[in-house]
């Protein structure tokens, strides 16, 4: 276990029933950053969070917290003895209880360390660093439901927790208040030097939050990279089309470059023989010309850009993301290019 990983699995397994939810998964956790689990319904995302926590015991593997086997080789220690906050996706907040008294709630487990007026401090603390000091005696039915979702956070770095795992925090809100409440949550946990641990289906979600992006794909951690690495160097094209949208086109490489309907390309890492060229829609680049060799096909205004989808003599098809204001018709052919090196995969 590395000095600066919080927690580590490795080669963990979990099985309900016939079903294998988690398959020698083996994963760091750096303290101190912001990890996001990624990836589709079923994928194995929130049992991994659930191992962490505690709350389902391995098959087989182990986990280590603060340098500690927490799981596996016969060893075992029950979720309040590891020292993690959780934030659920319904918030799971006491209907009966006010703002203070549930933060106060989490404090619960520390009377012999802090005196009364020590946790009353402490919740004051956390409320106001979520910006919720002005509602301490109101009820959660009285807040909206990115109150509520505050004070669920409140209420788990309470107790200055090693870890903090969110399962699909920004769920039950509009896309809105999901933006906004991503920043918030985001600046909260840098503020409180909190390690944390997403889950979220939502690419953007992910990409906006992360430190660091743990991609999942049937049970198995497909890649794991900073936002900006897992984007632009997807280590396959199913993690390519997961991440957004993707245009697949076949090719030869020789070595640095690659040939194609679109020309002769620079690749992002050397390769040999038959490969499909993943480019993404916002890394082509247009030009109006009578000479360029693609004819637009399609156009999809969306306000701030526009899609349209190009047509070569080959009857290739790419779709291209511009800028909405770009004037460009139907029928209108263009020349094509490409910012930046291209991924390819071995076809």
């Amino acid at each position: 276990m590395k000095n600066d990983s919080l927690i580590e699995l490795r080669n963990v397994s979990k099985a309900f029933g016939t079903t294998r939810a988690v398959k020698d998964v083996s994963l760091e956790i750096e303290r101190g950053a912001i990890h996001v689990l990624l990836g589709a319904s079923g994928c194995g995302k929130t049992t991994v969070l659930r191992l962490i926590a505690g709350l389902e015991v391995p098959d087989s593997g182990e986990i280590w917290l603060n340098g500690e086997r927490v799981a596996g080789q016969g060893a075992w220690a029950p979720p309040e003895a590891r020292r993690i906050g959780m934030v659920f996706q319904d918030y799971a907040l006491f209907p009966h209880m006010t703002v203070r008294q549930n933060v106060l709630f989490a404090l619960s487990a520390l009377n012999g360390k802090l005196s009364p007026a020590e946790r009353e401090r402490r919740a004051r603390q956390m409320l106001e660093m979520v910006g919720l000091a002005q509602h301490l005696d109101r009820f959660p039915h009285q807040l909206s439901g990115g109150e509520q979702q505050r004070v669920a956070l409140a209420r788990a770095l309470a107790p200055s927790p090693s870890v903090v795992l969110l399962d699909e925090p920004f769920s039950n809100l509009d896309a809105a208040l999901r933006r906004s409440m991503r920043e918030e949550v985001r600046q909260i946990l840098r503020a409180a030097n909190t390690t944390a641990i997403f889950v979220t289906h939502d690419q953007e979600e992910a990409l906006s939050l992360a430190d660091t992006v743990v991609i999942m794909r049937q049970g198995r951690i497909e890649q794991v990279g900073a936002p900006q690495e897992v984007y632009l160097r997807p280590a396959n094209p199913e993690v390519a089309a997961f991440l957004g949208e993707a245009n697949f086109i076949e090719g030869v490489a020789q070595g640095e470059v690659a040939h194609c309907a679109l020309g002769t390309l620079p690749l992002a890492s050397p390769m040999y023989g038959k490969v499909s060229l993943m480019i993404r829609p916002e890394a082509l680049r247009l030009t109006a010309s009578q000479e360029g060799n693609a004819e637009v096909i399609a156009i999809r205004f969306f306000g701030h850009d526009q899609l349209l989808q190009l047509r070569f003599p080959d009857e290739t098809t790419l779709e291209v993301r511009t800028w909405g204001n770009a004037e460009l018709a139907l029928g209108e052919h263009v020349a094509v290019s490409v910012r930046g090196n291209v991924m390819a995969y071995q076809s």
